[in-house]
């Protein structure tokens, strides 16, 4: 048996978590007060996701020239800097509101990607 030792993110406490693994599955998850730490650590390990942060500009606006924009749910770990990459040649005209979907099925996850504020 592998042991990882982990932060746990699924809430505020901050649980500091020992898993072990037999390199494909999650045997044991010590450490977590809560449930959400024991689905953490699992996920983690096997299939690590993330919500991806950035910004895009905007045309037309004369208030701000860019607007952030996330993922709409997580994606694979591996594909953060694609996905990043995607972005960066984007330029979008305003208005743009919050929700707005700015790029579609963004590095092939079939995940969008929306604005998270307004231009």
């Amino acid at each position: 048996m592998e042991k990882k030792e982990l932060i746990c993110i699924g809430c505020p406490m901050g649980c500091a978590l020992t898993a072990e693994t037999d390199g494909v599955r999650v045997e044991n998850v010590q450490g977590n007060t809560c449930k959400r730490g024991k689905i953490y650590a699992e996920k983690e390990l096997t299939n690590p996701t993330r919500i991806v942060t950035s910004t895009v500009r905007v045309e037309g606006s004369t208030q701000v020239h860019q607007v952030p924009v996330k993922t709409e749910s997580d994606i694979p770990k591996g594909k953060i800097f694609e996905c990043v990459y995607a972005l960066k040649d984007i330029t979008v005209a305003a208005p743009v509101h919050i929700g707005d979907v700015i790029l579609e099925n963004v590095a092939g996850t079939g995940v969008n990607i929306i604005a998270s504020g307004n231009a």
